[in-house]
């Protein structure tokens, strides 16, 4: 049965009385257990390829199937979440990827595995929209940013502690166990994900018609101008974030740096991104959204430009850290534009069309440092990336409306 499209229920109660910690478990359990499950198993992927006969190349595949998974369902999440409501497309989600973990481990068969890894892939979709769609509604307009902020940063913890409790659990008791722990922690975040209490729309004023119903195809129609401008801007972001994760091991292989030194200088950088999600996001609501965005593209700009200066361990740790803070100030502000630019009435498909950009970016960014390692040079690779954050950073601030508009379209519509 369709379910009415969420609408906030804000302008009915004081933004001054809400409280993030009134609805902490509800709409943030979730997201903890979802990265959970997703973290426990990312490492564990490839190997089990290989267990099965994979290449190193196809076992990489596979890997790639989960993000593969991811983009080709955006707009179908959309879908999904417009009929059914935002809550019953978290618990989905949250079902549909444990059948895709049980898939992967339980199958003797290559391709049932990837098959396995590209439901995975399509649950992230479908959980990633619900939940943003639901904060978007649930939350203030005065509370947005901290909330979605906070959003992806428990997700990052969630993924950050997934492959610990994962490793503990394969020393033990072999590589099934990681799945184990995925399957479990999705299956937590979909019996909460069930709690979450629906939001109901607000009655039509006396003499309105109740809104056409909205399709992707009107979706681009109306919004095409904030997607082929903000958008851009979003997909650029996208681009440096991903690329983010295959530069800092790159370049520290390159200076034949050990393994456990590039994992500690790795580990950290992700320290310093989850420890400034919040911060961020007060300043975001408090402030505006340029103050966050446009500094953590110019950050991470920066730091991508000087990072083929480093000569050691210690030059690129300090490259590394200012990667990792500037990612971590910018945890949550796709989302949060997302939401400041998403109508009232058909949030989901907007939001569907938001993500896919987001996603494509995520795509092409890795690509094109892949190609200009290969073609020029890693440390060429490395500095374009860094300024195509400097071209995120420009974009972001031309298009991003000043502070007393940073809510407008979302809320009116």
């Amino acid at each position: 049965m369709s379910s009415p499209p969420a609408a906030s229920t804000s302008s009915s109660s004081p933004s001054s009385s809400f409280s993030l910690r009134r609805i902490a478990v509800a709409a943030f359990g979730p997201s903890l257990l979802f990265g959970l499950g997703e973290g426990a198993i990312l490492p564990i992927v490839p190997l089990t390829a290989r267990g099965l006969g994979a290449s190193v190349s196809m076992a990489a595949l596979m890997v790639a199937m989960i993000s593969i998974g991811s983009l080709l369902n955006n707009v179908p999440a959309s879908v999904i979440t417009t009929r059914w409501g935002e809550r019953w497309a978290i618990v989905a989600a949250g079902v549909w990827s444990g059948l895709g973990m049980a898939l992967c481990v339980w199958t003797s068969h290559l391709g049932l595995f990837a098959a396995g890894c590209f439901m995975v892939g399509m649950s992230q979709a479908v959980y990633n929209l619900a939940r943003q769609s639901y904060m978007s509604d649930a939350v203030p307009i005065e509370y947005r940013a901290r909330a979605l902020s906070t959003l992806g940063g428990v997700m990052r913890i969630g993924m950050f502690i997934g492959p610990f409790l994962a490793a503990g659990a394969v020393q033990a008791f072999g590589l099934s166990a990681a799945y184990a722990v995925g399957i479990v922690a999705v299956m937590g975040a979909a019996a909460l994900g069930a709690r979450i209490p629906d939001l109901e729309a607000p009655p039509l004023p006396a003499g309105h018609e109740p809104p056409a119903p909205t399709t992707i195809v009107s979706t681009l129609r109306d919004h095409r101008r904030v997607l082929l401008t903000l958008g851009l801007g979003v997909m650029l972001v996208s681009a440096v974030r991903a690329s983010r994760q295959a530069v800092i091991p790159l370049w520290a292989d390159h200076l034949a740096l050990a393994p456990s030194t590039a994992s500690l200088i790795y580990g950290l950088a992700g320290g310093i991104d989850m420890l400034v999600f919040y911060p961020a996001g007060q300043v975001m609501d408090r402030k505006g959204r340029r103050w966050v965005a446009v500094p953590s593209m110019v950050i991470m700009g920066l730091a991508m430009l000087l990072m083929p200066l480093t000569a050691g361990a210690f030059t690129l740790l300090l490259a590394s850290l200012a990667i990792g803070f500037g990612n971590g100030i910018g945890s949550g502000m796709i989302m949060t534009l997302g939401a400041d630019h998403s109508p009232r009435h058909g949030r989901a498909h907007f939001l569907g069309v938001w993500r896919l950009m987001s996603d494509i970016g995520g795509s092409c960014g890795p690509a094109l440092l892949s190609f200009l390692a290969a073609a020029l040079s890693l440390a060429t690779g490395i500095a374009m990336t860094g300024l195509i954050a400097f071209g995120a950073a420009w974009t972001l601030a031309y298009w991003i409306p000043r502070h007393g508009d940073h809510g407008g379209r979302g809320r009116g519509r």
